[in-house]
């Protein structure tokens, strides 16, 4: 099933108004604990995961993100020991998991030993911030030819004619940056923020995800109406740091 309609179709079971998407680095702080909170997020109601390969220069994250990216590669965490582990939660989780990481990881692997090892395993989708569709339209139609939906992001920047343009590009669904800047920051859910969201439903037909400084539920319910997905990273990442593992299942399940 497409990512796409996995998500409409989570969307109608019991009348759910949005769903979740959490994001982890893998091999940080280490494997177990990911399989850990993977399980944990699994379990109180995550519909999507994003599993970040780890990269020496991550320019889309926030200081959080950039230092679990830095221990991962540290701890000697490689590409494959990735696809081994992605393959590992495919088999085991009945979600949509989806790779996220920057475009020299995939160049240096191969793309097409990418997308066909990526789809080997159950990889619904990519997120590949740094790839913009002038120079990635390729990569993301060979996605396509491996049932990869590539996922493109809309930011507050982007003018009208910009997201017509990305969204030429994409399938699955559109990440929608809440804010300017890098993760981890707060969000203000202001009158551009609602202005912003309307612009973004009217220039693609796609379900919509919000990410970027949503870290409770006050911040889901004030996504109701207006995304499809709700993207929560960062604030995960911090908990496990500061109370552990067993804080992350209580925290998704009170989200909704």
């Amino acid at each position: 099933m497409q990512l796409e309609d996995y998500i409409k179709r989570e969307l109608a079971i019991a009348e759910k108004n949005i769903l979740l998407m959490t994001h982890i680095v893998l091999g940080y702080p280490s494997m177990q604990v990911n399989r850990q909170v993977v399980a944990a997020m699994v379990d109180n109601g995550v519909e999507l995961i994003e599993m970040q390969i780890p990269f020496t220069e991550p320019v889309a994250d926030g200081p959080a993100i950039v230092r679990a990216n830095q221990a991962s590669i540290e701890n000697g965490i490689s590409v494959k020991d990735a696809f081994v582990f992605a393959q590992e939660m495919t088999k085991k989780h009945p979600i949509a998991f989806l790779f996220m990481t920057y475009y020299n990881i995939v160049l240096q692997y191969g793309a097409e030993k990418f997308c066909s090892d990526a789809k080997k395993i159950g990889i619904k989708g990519v997120i590949i911030p740094d790839l913009p569709p002038e120079e990635g339209d390729s990569f993301f139609d060979l996605a396509r030819s491996y049932d990869l939906d590539p996922i493109l992001v809309f930011a507050p920047t982007s003018t009208p004619e910009r997201m017509t343009r990305l969204n030429q590009s994409a399938s699955g669904f559109i990440y929608c940056v809440a804010r300017k800047g890098v993760t981890g920051q707060k969000t203000d859910f202001d009158t551009a923020f609602s202005d912003y969201m309307a612009q973004c439903r009217a220039a693609t037909g796609l379900p919509l995800a919000v990410g970027f400084g949503i870290a409770s539920k006050d911040d889901i319910d004030r996504l109701n109406g207006k995304a499809d997905i709700g993207v929560i990273g960062t604030r995960t990442i911090n908990l496990v740091d500061e109370l552990g593992v067993d804080a992350v299942g209580p925290f998704i399940a009170g989200l909704r």
